[in-house]
């Protein structure tokens, strides 16, 4: 992406061809709490056929489908939101509206602080993921979508209930990797997953092990940092993934490699406030783990020094 603007990329072009996740980040808007999703209308010769691409659709649905994508390049998130559901009014069973409904729903409630607001909208998403899972159950899309609303919900919930919900989401989001391994959103959330159930402790773990049938299998810290280093891969555009990944190596005492990162993400291009909220947060973790990494580097040198001197050889001189 270049200075003069985002290209017409990302979950607009995706919607378009009704193929996938986008990767443009949205811009920070205030809507109001999201109306229920319609009811399921079921015509009485059967169940509608689950729509999603262009070539079935109608043009007063195509119109809203090419509207939609618009809005996602401007990242107008809230107007997206309301096109798609404007399709879901003359076709209750759109597959592509259903689960990007879902995670706009999500990504329009993480930015209110309010907890009631941020409850409506993530349950609303998990009410079109669910619809969405109905017409394709084996679906990346429509499991991401349902990964994604689980995994919000879950930051609302109680403890116990938040270790519910872990477990309960591990197996959409490894469907989602595994039927859209082109996804990146879907990577950065199984990373996410992994790292969360890697670092259970000790009570959450008892808990899981008696009440939930055992820890959920698949997450682990080393899981986590190559599902994010996969995501990157995909999309080398995302501050977020960068940030994600960053932090994970900052835990583990990695610091050379989340100082790298770090530089690379607070480089990208911030067109957005969470972009820039996030380009912020990279900045203040970059000094001290520069410092980190210099006093690292200066001990090193110095117990080689130590060495050299120990075995008779001339010692190295310092780095500055």
């Amino acid at each position: 992406m270049g200075g003069s603007g985002p290209s017409v990329t990302g979950w607009g072009r995706l919607a378009v061809l009704a193929a996938g996740l986008g990767a443009g980040p949205a811009a920070a808007q205030a809507p109001a709490v999201p109306p229920a999703p319609p009811p399921v209308v079921q015509p009485a010769a059967g169940p509608p056929a689950p729509a999603g691409t262009l070539g079935e659709d109608p043009p007063a649905v195509r119109q809203k489908l090419f509207e939609a994508a618009r809005l996602l390049n401007r990242y107008k998130d809230s107007e997206a939101l309301a096109a798609y559901q404007d399709v879901l009014k003359i076709n209750s069973a759109h597959y592509l509206a259903l689960w990007q409904s879902a995670v706009l729903s999500v990504k329009i409630g993480a930015r209110y602080s309010d907890e009631t607001r941020k409850t409506a909208y993530f349950n609303a998403a998990a009410r079109y993921a669910d619809r969405a899972l109905a017409l394709r159950p084996e679906g990346g899309e429509s499991n991401y979508a349902a990964a994604l609303a689980l995994f919000s919900q879950a930051g609302l919930y109680r403890s116990e209930n938040r270790l519910a919900a872990f477990r309960d989401l591990r197996s959409y989001v490894f469907l989602a990797v595994g039927q859209r391994p082109d996804l990146p959103e879907a990577w950065q959330l199984l990373g996410r997953w992994q790292y969360r159930v890697g670092h259970y402790n000790v009570l959450e773990r008892i808990y899981s092990k008696i009440i939930l049938g055992g820890v959920p299998p698949g997450g682990s810290v080393a899981d986590a940092m190559r599902s994010l280093e996969t995501a990157i891969r995909l999309d080398s555009s995302r501050v977020s993934f960068y940030y994600d990944l960053a932090r994970m190596y900052r835990y583990q005492g990695r610091r050379r490699r989340a100082v790298a990162l770090l530089q690379k993400a607070v480089r990208l291009p911030t067109y957005t406030s969470e972009d820039l909220t996030l380009n912020r947060l990279c900045q203040q973790l970059l000094p001290p783990l520069q410092r980190a990494a210099t006093r690292r580097a200066r001990r090193q040198a110095r117990a080689q020094q130590r060495a050299a001197r120990a075995a008779g050889a001339p010692p190295a001189a310092l780095r500055p």
